[in-house]
């Protein structure tokens, strides 16, 4: 554990190259008001925090700035979340209000608001359809030979998944069918149906049965939005490493995987190499669970650099799991 005089030092050393992305000078800390001593003991302390491996100097006659053990101390010990102003807290408290229609349109959205009010690439993983209750299902017929099944579930959100049509499935059995499906899975999660009672025809049961093992693909699927993408191009100055950061933003398996892996340790922030994901090593990663009748179903988070602002990434990341979780609570 560090002393006074050395957390004191860190605090302002990783605050001011937050704000400045340039590395912080002895000179610079001794000014900030919270440290009282001259620039040659806050050069020794430097050296000190250097050797333990909080700080890391680029360069001989540069100044210092944070590694990853260095971010995770100023997290862990005095980066407290904090308090969103008012106007902010208006917006988050405005979009919410004001979110209507699909589910999938409002977690697409909400990815968009978190980046813009981070400016870093924002990611929300939404429930799993398998996990949530069936409204109501229609089969649209699209052609002679296909279809689309179209599921309306208890949250809000609607999904669709394409089927194949057998011999004999004209219009009057696509809408017996549709019927049967919307009787026989009102209310039910689909994870919890295996077979469908059977209607006495066979050729409803048999495109009713087609009908069922597609929604299973739906219910399987994981549903990732991610925005600003953008800002991470502005975050980092090696190419190589947008290019590795936003591919691998492209892969809804990894960024679920992440986001989830660091909720289930219980952690909130999870700090360069401490993700365990390589391509993101240049990266923090901040999240929150969203939770509905006391079930978490879902998570939002902000990746940016290691240098992000911490408490304002905390703040905003749980204020916007919090409403979230409430507007899809009222439905």
């Amino acid at each position: 554990m560090l002393d006074d005089r050395k957390t004191a030092i860190l605090a302002a050393v990783v605050q001011e190259y937050i704000a400045t992305a340039q590395p912080v000078g002895s000179a610079n800390v001794a000014r900030t008001p919270s440290i009282q001593v001259s620039p040659a003991t806050v050069r020794s302390e430097l050296a000190v925090l250097e050797q333990e491996g909080y700080l890391v100097q680029p360069h001989t006659s540069a100044g210092r700035i944070p590694t990853d053990k260095g971010y995770r101390f100023f997290v862990d010990h005095l980066a407290m979340p904090g308090r969103l102003d008012r106007t902010t807290q208006l917006q988050v408290g405005e979009f919410f209000s004001s979110a209507h229609g699909q589910l999938e349109e409002m977690l697409h959205q909400t990815s968009n608001l978190l980046a813009d009010l981070t400016h870093n690439a924002a990611v929300v993983v939404g429930p799993r359809a398998e996990a949530v209750a069936v409204r109501n299902v229609q089969l649209v017929g699209l052609s002679e030979s296909a279809a689309t099944v179209v599921v309306v579930f208890a949250n809000g959100s609607v999904e669709h998944v394409s089927l194949d049509l057998f011999d004999g499935d004209d219009d009057a059995r696509l809408l017996a069918a549709s019927a049967h499906l919307s009787r026989s899975l009102d209310g039910s999660v689909l994870s919890g149906v295996g077979e469908l009672i059977s209607t006495g025809d066979a050729g409803i049961d048999k495109l009713c049965a087609a009908a069922l093992a597609r929604m299973h693909t739906i219910a399987a699927a994981d549903h990732v939005y991610t925005g600003g993408a953008s800002e991470v191009a502005r975050a980092f100055d090696a190419v190589e490493i947008v290019r590795s950061v936003l591919h691998t933003l492209e892969q809804q398996f990894v960024v679920v995987s992440l986001v989830s892996d660091i909720v289930d340790r219980g952690m909130s922030v999870a700090i360069g190499v401490e993700h365990g994901i390589e391509p993101l090593s240049a990266c923090s990663v901040v999240v929150a669970p969203v939770v509905v009748d006391g079930e978490h179903i879902g998570s939002v988070g902000v990746l940016g650099p290691t240098r992000m602002d911490y408490p304002q990434a905390l703040a905003t990341v749980d204020v916007v799991s919090e409403q979230l979780g409430q507007r899809i609570e009222e439905g």
